[in-house]
């Protein structure tokens, strides 16, 4: 009678059984890896990743990695490349061949192939004495002591581990590259990721006629009327020369009637905000909406470094940027 395991045991296993695997993976960051890495550097093509079956499924994932963090890759099916896909690898390129067992043969029947045009080859497999590790000119091990599957059937350690050291070489490739997150971004043009990193206060924010302005010795009556046209829940106050001096709020408003005071005749520099949150223009659209979280805000004026007013913005022009 076979021993009953819960559930929550077998799921433990399986993590320690994959811990295990990724932990042996220091003792591989060897002479072998830096030499793959520095390899890659200097390749004038692209790293093109195969890989069948589960391995393939990781393969392309390393080669999106890979492609999106400064190393030009894509990812090509063995089998197809045996019926024209071939033709898709071309002088300057460098191969990632993944193959658990090394001895797949949509992938050794590759090889001979590869060698004929000198295209250099990363073996990234489990199996040292296998056809893939003999015929790579880097071999990166990613052999396990088992498979997290109780029937040694499945692959689990065994495409964590290569998911992991493919992790280890893109970071590594990234960080010898010097890539910045403006080169992320530049990656990611659609994604959140981009568009917080690439959008502008400049891009979003209003400029011209839109920005609510009155100029000092405006009477808060009138001031009231640019507030209300421009639907921003304040108006700035300038200067002649366009710097600000100070804002004029919906809070100034309420303080100014509950004191009594007579707004048809009141100068709005008496009762306006002569403290006010601002960024400039060219600042990431997502540090303005940092900005306005952490001050509980909702508006932010556009200032440049003369203090003069260039535009103003509001949490929705963010929310509708899909930058917060």
């Amino acid at each position: 009678m076979t021993k009953e395991i819960s559930l929550a045991e077998s799921a433990l296993r399986t993590i320690e059984i994959e811990l295990a695997a990724v932990s042996a993976l220091k003792e591989r960051i060897n002479p072998a890896f830096e030499a793959a890495c520095n390899t890659i550097l200097q390749c004038k093509g692209r790293v093109v990743v195969l890989g069948m079956g589960k391995s393939g499924h990781i393969g392309k994932k390393i080669a999106a990695t890979l492609a999106s963090t400064g190393t030009p890759s894509l990812f090509v099916h063995p089998a197809e490349a045996s019926h024209g896909d071939f033709g898709m690898i071309t002088e300057g390129d460098l191969v990632l061949a993944i193959s658990n067992s090394g001895n797949t043969d949509e992938i050794t029947s590759l090889l001979p192939l590869l060698k004929r045009k000198n295209i250099p080859i990363i073996g990234m497999s489990g199996n040292s004495g296998s056809t893939l590790a003999e015929a790579a000119d880097f071999y990166l091990d990613v052999s396990v002591a088992e498979e997290a599957c109780p029937l040694g059937l499945a692959p689990t350690s065994s495409t964590t581990a290569t998911l992991v050291l493919g992790d280890a070489l893109a970071m590594a490739l990234l960080e010898a590259r010097g890539f910045t997150h403006s080169d992320f971004a530049s990656s990611h043009p659609g994604g959140a990721l981009g568009r917080r990193l690439l959008v502008k206060v400049e891009d979003v924010m209003h400029t011209g006629d839109e920005i609510p302005l009155v100029r000092e010795g405006t009477i808060v009556a009138e001031a009231l009327i640019e507030m209300g046209g421009k639907g921003f829940g304040l108006t700035t106050v300038c200067n002649s020369e366009n710097v600000v001096v100070g804002v004029f709020t919906d809070g100034d408003l309420r303080r100014t009637l509950d004191s009594g005071k007579d707004i048809r005749s009141l100068a709005v520099e008496e009762v306006m905000s002569r403290e006010f949150k601002h960024i400039d223009g060219k600042a990431l659209a997502a540090e303005a909406a940092r900005v306005m979280q952490e001050s509980n805000v909702y508006v932010l004026l556009i200032v440049n470094a003369d203090s003069q007013i260039d535009g103003i913005v509001k949490m929705h022009d963010l929310l509708q940027a899909n930058v917060v």
